[in-house]
């Protein structure tokens, strides 16, 4: 097995609990799903938001889609201007036999122009 490392993004509407929980199961519900992780692999995952999104613990949703047994990490994206607002981001590292270029980051809604070139 081999470390990897998947990320992803997603905008979210507004600063409220529901909409960054929402938003942060459907990241990586769709992270899961398109390159077929086990659970049991994931070794950890990093969410970070804008600071304009502070109403909830995007780690939160991990849980509730039954990530229980993975550490989880939540941090602040820096405030550089012009940068994209409203943004979830994480960073999934997992143990999986996949090539770097066999792995499907996910980005989505508004982050799709974070990197238009690994948008599927």
């Amino acid at each position: 097995m081999n470390v990897r490392a998947i990320r992803g993004a997603i905008t979210i509407p507004e600063n409220t609990r529901e909409s960054i929980l929402e938003g942060t199961r459907e990241l990586l519900t769709e992270i899961i799903n398109r390159n077929a992780i086990n659970p049991s692999d994931l070794i950890s995952l990093i969410f970070t938001l804008t600071t304009d999104l502070n109403a909830a613990f995007p780690a939160v949703a991990a849980r509730d889609i039954g990530l229980v047994d993975v550490p989880l990490m939540c941090a602040s994206e820096l405030e550089v201007p012009g940068s994209l607002s409203r943004c979830v981001r994480i960073l999934a590292h997992l143990n999986c036999e996949k090539a770097n270029d066999e792995l499907n980051h996910v980005y989505l809604r508004g982050a799709k122009v974070l990197r238009p070139d690994l948008v599927k």
